[in-house]
């Protein structure tokens, strides 16, 4: 085949991968009766006839997804008080890939704070000191204290870390780690 039949070729196969791709996304998920379908909004104002319920019944026969991770309702919904002016430290931990580097970013540039962090344009870190103080500081992040505690540091990695480089920054006091 010499070039002039290759260039012919490509617009056509360009279209067929393109309406193939859409094709992957527009289709059901699962194809013909295989589908259990919703009933209309007049069926179920009604109570649905028994075709209805059957599917309803079928519904409920399928197996129940379980919690991966059961928290109890007192763990998810306890309050902590953090105290600003105190020795209290948030210690933000990045987790790769989850919008870390965007929140990070937020803590230190967009909360409206009594003493907000102070960013230099240009630089990538903030200084973010306690209210009344102009050395120690309440956040422990690559945005506030770069990355005091190794590239991507994980839980293990901080808890260790994280009082070593305090005391280094010269943030007097001992912290609860939580």
């Amino acid at each position: 085949m010499d070039e002039r039949s290759n260039r012919w070729l490509l617009p056509p196969l360009l279209a067929l991968l393109f309406l193939l791709i859409v094709y992957q996304y527009v289709s059901p998920a699962c194809p013909g009766a295989a589908c259990p379908r919703r009933p209309s909004a007049s069926a179920a104002r009604r109570g649905g006839g028994p075709a209805e319920r059957e599917e309803e019944e079928e519904a409920a026969a399928l197996p129940q997804l379980a919690a991966k991770f059961p928290f109890a309702r007192g763990e998810l919904c306890r309050r902590v008080r953090f105290d600003m002016r105190g020795r209290d430290v948030i210690v933000f931990l990045h987790i790769q890939k989850t919008g870390g580097t965007t929140f990070g970013r937020h803590l230190v540039r967009n909360i409206h704070l009594e003493q907000p962090c102070y960013c230099r344009a240009g630089q990538k870190k903030c200084a973010c000191h306690r209210p009344g103080g102009d050395k120690d500081t309440w956040l422990f992040s690559r945005f506030s204290t770069g990355w005091s505690c190794g590239l991507h540091a994980d839980w293990t990695e901080l808890t260790s870390c994280v009082p070593a480089a305090m005391e280094r920054r010269g943030c007097a006091g001992n912290r609860t780690l939580r």
